[in-house]
């Protein structure tokens, strides 16, 4: 039997992000791209090194993000210094002209065991708005036609807003058309450019969450959500129901590049290390932990207060705090940050009522 991954100790998950250069500016981007390297960016070196303590960490997946990552000189060197030390490696390139059957192959060659890409509308118009740039869509459903062409395995990411929250069941079925094996659902949580942007509702949220589950049932992709941990609550409360029903859970998908042995959250087997080094809960959660030129990544992620704190759902205030899910679900932290100022508050687009609170109203 597998032994458990300790999250106090080790993340499940690090996102790298390699650099902010990208040519877009996409409408919920977080970080300020531009097109030359920010000072302070890793060097190649201090990025190996930073593999080397990744990988020290019982061998979590390592995501190469941006920016573009491939608008870094070296990636390839960094992606095949990655796979060589045995690391799972996944990259989320931008749609961009360097997108070509030469890189693809390249680095599927140095190590990449999965490409990440983004769609936010199932066709051009609402997609590329989103983007900021006409012609990613194209560009991004050439690459999906590549990667089948390579054997090369994908998932897509989308970001869920008022925008195109009613557009969901055609993006669904255009993932079942392409072949994704992952279709992640990033609900937005206002940060950078995406402060400009409209979130869905909280009732909202919980009707994308259930609508997500039945798909589940017969889609040929598995469903994970990014900042949404409520999804989690949500399986398990309607899968408590097909079983009295005599009917099989849905959604237990064995993949380990993207499902984790137990729910991550920011900071809870999760990590974001940044393009000039910083540690952050994630990419989502602005918080500085400590600087991996500073200090070794396994010492932040084992010692920091906030990581600490994060990794302690008791802690979390509200009804985050006294939810019969908390160590299932615990919100999303990075969206109680945005909206209240406080990482340990209730997530505020959750619409659960923990039954802690509804036996004491009933009391009343």
């Amino acid at each position: 039997m597998a032994i458990m991954r300790d999250y106090n100790r080790n993340p499940f998950i690090v996102i790298w992000e390699v650099t902010r250069m990208c040519p877009l500016h996409c409408l919920h981007c977080r970080a300020a791209a531009q097109l030359h390297p920010y000072p302070g960016e890793l060097t190649t070196d201090e990025g190996k090194m930073l593999i080397d303590e990744i990988y020290s960490m019982d061998n979590p997946l390592l995501v190469f993000s941006g920016g573009d990552p491939l608008m870094r000189k070296d990636i390839f060197e960094l992606i095949d210094y990655a796979a060589k030390k045995g690391l799972r490696v996944s990259i989320t390139p931008s749609a961009t002209p360097k997108l070509t059957r030469k890189n693809i192959l390249r680095a599927k060659e140095a190590g990449i065991a999965r490409w990440a890409l983004s769609l936010d509308g199932p066709d051009a118009k609402t997609h590329d708005y989103f983007r900021g740039f006409s012609g990613t869509f194209d560009r991004t459903m050439k690459t999906i036609e590549m990667l089948n062409e390579l054997k090369a395995p994908f998932q897509i990411n989308t970001t869920v807003t008022q925008y195109n929250v009613d557009k969901l069941p055609e993006i669904a079925d255009l993932m079942a058309k392409c072949g994704a094996v992952v279709w992640t659902l990033f609900f937005l949580v206002p940060t950078g450019r995406g402060k400009l942007l409209q979130p869905i509702s909280p009732e909202q949220h919980d009707q994308v969450m259930h609508w997500a589950f039945q798909l589940q049932e017969h889609a040929p992709f598995h469903i994970t959500t990014t900042e949404g941990q409520f999804y989690r609550r949500v399986m398990f409360q309607e899968n408590e129901k097909r079983r009295a029903h005599g009917l099989a859970p849905i959604g237990r998908f064995q993949d380990d590049l993207a499902k984790a042995p137990r729910g991550t959250n920011d900071g809870n087997g999760f990590i974001f290390v940044g393009h000039t080094g910083e540690v952050e809960p994630s990419g989502f959660l602005p918080l500085t932990c400590g600087n991996v030129k500073e200090t070794p990544l396994p010492e932040i992620y084992r010692k920091s207060s906030i990581l600490r704190n994060l990794r302690n759902p008791n802690s979390y205030k509200g009804k985050c705090g006294v939810c019969e899910f908390r160590n299932l679900c615990g919100g999303s932290r990075a969206r109680a940050y945005a909206l209240t100022g406080d990482y340990q508050a209730s997530d505020p687009y959750c619409i659960y009522v923990p039954q802690r609170l509804r036996t004491a109203d009933a009391a009343r």
